[in-house]
């Protein structure tokens, strides 16, 4: 009977003797135990009868005791996040890799697919649940694979569709999955709709793309990231018209607002959908829709552009149109890049009942870091209201870098080796113990750092040589932005990354197609792997802690200490579970005032190899320089 009422109640025994003497207080067991022994022992029935009316009665008591034992797991449950609010990819850690930089296979100096193969054991110790690959498509990499010639093949660089089922294959098969990013804001120039599109106003894919006649004039302004000019109209003579190309003139702006051309896309997101993979990143989807009006905007609105860019015309509706034609049909994880302007624009893009994504992937917490350096307070502030706005709707993302950004440890820590290992466990820690999917960055796991180039032509990023360009013509300060770009390119988080201590870090043995950062000679896996205290393994205990506490993914988060400038600390609870997350983010020793005393306190976990000695009695810790502490209570 209690195994029966055990595989019930989802495994919680130490829930049934509280049950039985709730159920004897008011008298149940009490009475049908009474009765059966009465009947029994009058003998007043013949025995198979009796043994009849045991078996009814001890149905009716086991009965009532597993009716009860799921009443009390229902209501456990009600302190926790219900079970069809449980998702694979809200627990999930999902490590970005960077194909090009990860392993190279055949020593043309890229990485490609055989070499992610190569090191999917790698992947498989670290833990983590899905693998986010950056673009592997067909493209002349103008921006390194986020110009899509050919959505349907590989990379000739990459490999081959065979190459890709068999990494497929074996990420499955170690339990892991895979995320594809898929740039559908714009395509390459290269692409054949585009090739098709500028060749006759009259071509049917003439509309997959925004044209502005030139007899019309010059086009109301439109800003470019990418350009050398930042100018987003290209004229091209020969139809006598202007493109639209929010990014590099190599990639022209897909139309949305034509029906034909999101079908296109939706049959790309089912071809991969069907070979199996498990989630699709939407790479700067925020601006896919446009407001073909062309409304002039206000001078200097490039400042702020993303306010005149994001969430416009019928973006929603779109998303909508995604989801029902593909995204419900699968079991895939589907992110945004961007989240608008607002946390209305977020909610409206990720709360379950508008059927549209999953999760974004805001800027605001990684856009704080700056060369000059920034503002504690302002990171606590930013990322605390974006949990409060999550709170209750809707899904967030955790993250520190990726491949648009330089090292997270040259960014929000300290990367002299006095205090890098530290810094970037501290970090690491930041990550795994908020709510939300935590994406992570390959290679900083090791703790990688920006790779510090002097010189221009170390650098391949298209926008940092454009923007060195356009400085260059303007009479620009080009020591300044030469020591901008040191701290913020984000070539910094493109170095191959560094297995060993071998020639050119273990990723190739050719010319790697970017520098690799010279201090892999220490800074290395290998090196890791036999330090029980290195960056590398600790990573793998947090992985570990996060996975054996839900409380970190779903737990209600709360800010302590809210004006130190030093500290980040904050409480984690949920269903009963409470644990206090401790992270000093400065240089020197510190100290930070929790508000309660944790006299029973258990410490998990520490980024120092020796254990401070606080007084638990007391609402005061004392901080080691960049010391993450958690502790359970």
């Amino acid at each position: 009977m209690v195994s029966v009422c055990y595989m019930i109640s989802g495994g919680k025994k130490t829930v049934i003797p509280l049950i039985l003497i709730g159920l004897c207080q008011i008298g149940l067991i009490g009475r049908i135990v009474s009765d059966c022994r009465d009947a029994m022992s009058q003998r007043k029935f013949p025995v198979s009868l009796q043994l009849n009316f045991y078996i009814y009665t001890m149905k009716k008591l086991l009965l009532i005791i597993c009716a009860a034992l799921l009443f009390s797991t229902e209501n456990s449950f009600s302190q926790s996040p219900n079970n069809s609010d449980r998702k694979w990819w809200k627990e999930a850690i999902v490590y970005q890799l960077y194909p090009r930089s990860f392993k190279d296979s055949d020593g043309d100096g890229i990485g490609d697919l055989k070499g992610i193969i190569s090191q999917l054991d790698y992947l498989k110790s670290l833990g983590v649940d899905a693998i986010w690959l950056n673009p592997i498509y067909s493209s002349p990499n103008d921006d390194n694979g986020y110009d899509v010639s050919d959505y349907r093949n590989i990379m000739k660089e990459f490999g081959t569709m065979a190459d890709f089922d068999a990494l497929l294959k074996g990420l499955h098969s170690r339990g892991m999955k895979l995320v594809m990013d898929i740039v559908v804001n714009h395509s390459s120039d290269e692409h054949e709709w585009f090739k098709q599109s500028r060749s006759s106003r009259t071509s049917p894919y003439r509309n997959y793309y925004h044209w502005w006649n030139a007899e019309n004039g010059k086009p109301p302004y439109r800003y470019s990231l990418f350009d050398i000019n930042h100018d987003a109209w290209m004229y091209d003579s020969l139809t006598n018209a202007y493109y639209l190309h929010y990014f590099s003139r190599k990639q022209p702006d897909l139309n949305w607002e034509n029906p034909k051309l999101r079908q296109e896309v939706y049959d790309i997101l089912t071809f991969w959908a069907k070979k199996g993979t498990d989630g699709f990143r939407l790479d700067a989807f925020q601006f896919a829709a446009k407001d073909t009006t062309w409304p002039a905007f206000p001078v200097g609105f490039e400042k702020n552009f993303i306010k005149y860019y994001a969430m416009q015309g019928n973006l929603h509706g779109y998303l909508q149109e995604m989801n029902a034609a593909v995204l419900s049909k699968f079991d895939v994880m589907s992110v945004a890049e961007g989240a608008g302007n607002s946390f209305e624009d977020a909610h409206n893009l990720v709360d379950a009942h508008r059927k549209e994504l999953n999760m974004a992937y805001a800027f605001d917490g990684v856009d704080i870091a700056k060369m000059e350096g920034y503002s504690l307070l302002h990171f606590k502030e930013v990322f605390s209201r974006w949990d409060s706005a999550f709170a209750n709707d809707g899904w967030l993302s955790i993250y520190l870098a990726n491949h648009d950004q330089a090292r997270m440890v040259t960014r929000f820590g300290n990367d002299d080796p006095a205090f890098r290992d530290l810094s970037s466990k501290m970090l690491t820690t930041f990550i795994l113990s908020m709510r939300g999917t935590a994406y992570y960055y390959n290679g900083d796991e090791l703790g990688m750092t920006n790779a510090g180039f002097e010189k221009i032509d170390d650098y391949k990023d298209m926008p940092t040589l454009n923007e060195y360009q356009n400085q260059k013509n303007k009479g620009g300060d080009l020591n300044k932005f030469m020591q901008r770009i040191k701290f913020e390119s984000r070539d910094n988080g493109r170095t191959p990354f560094q297995w060993n201590a071998t020639t050119h870090a273990g990723f190739t043995t050719g010319t790697p197609w970017i520098k690799v950062n010279p201090n892999y000679k220490t800074l290395n896996a290998a090196a890791q792997e036999k330090d029980p205290n290195s960056c590398l393994n600790y990573f793998r205990t947090l992985v570990k802690l996060r996975k054996a506490n839900p409380v970190l993914v779903y737990g209600k988060y709360t800010l302590l200490d809210k004006n130190n400038p030093k500290v980040y600390a904050y409480t984690r609870e949920e269903a009963g579970r409470k644990l206090l997350i401790v992270l000093n983010f400065s240089s020197t020793k510190t100290e930070a005032n929790i508000g309660f005393n944790i006299t029973n306190a258990k410490l998990l976990l520490t980024n120092y190899p020796n254990v401070t000695v606080n007084n638990l009695s007391q609402s005061i810790i004392t901080l080691r320089p960049f010391e993450a502490i958690i502790y359970q209570f």
